[in-house]
């Protein structure tokens, strides 16, 4: 992975330079998964599954750059900077960024309209995101 890009990124204050923690990595993977597996339960409305895919899917990609070193306040960061910390691919990333602007326009504009097309991607970009997580060795505890 690039970390070249991510020090770009943190030199132009997008990103802060933060030491790794191996609890918070561990509790964000956790919370990721939890989500993850409530979002797949089609017995709840798709308003609700879509908001807990898209938390788990910020809560993994959160994780991974957690993992490599970095934070940002910025949501739209934690997606873009994935293919520098785990290698996803920009296609992935793009359609987290599309679900992120879905977010926003129902938590900012009250549109709540659900795509089950983009749902169901939502939730492939989260358990490939959770697959990556889980094969990748976690910092050591400081």
């Amino acid at each position: 992975m690039s970390s070249a890009e991510l020090e770009r990124l943190a030199e132009l204050g997008y990103l802060k330079r933060e030491p790794p923690a191996r609890a918070e990595i561990e509790g964000l993977i956790h919370s990721g998964a939890t989500r993850l597996t409530d979002a797949q339960n089609e017995d709840i409305s798709a308003e609700s599954r879509f908001d807990l895919a898209y938390n788990a899917a910020h809560a993994l990609a959160l994780a991974a750059l957690r993992s490599k070193g970095y934070r940002t306040d910025k949501r739209y960061f934690v997606f873009q900077s994935l293919p520098h910390t785990l290698g996803t691919p920009a296609a992935t990333w793009r359609l987290l960024a599309k679900c992120h602007d879905q977010r926003n326009r129902t938590e900012y504009r009250g549109l709540s309209e659900v795509d089950e097309v983009l749902l169901r991607g939502l939730i492939e970009a989260a358990l490939g995101l959770l697959e990556v997580l889980r094969a990748m060795p976690l910092p050591p505890e400081p």
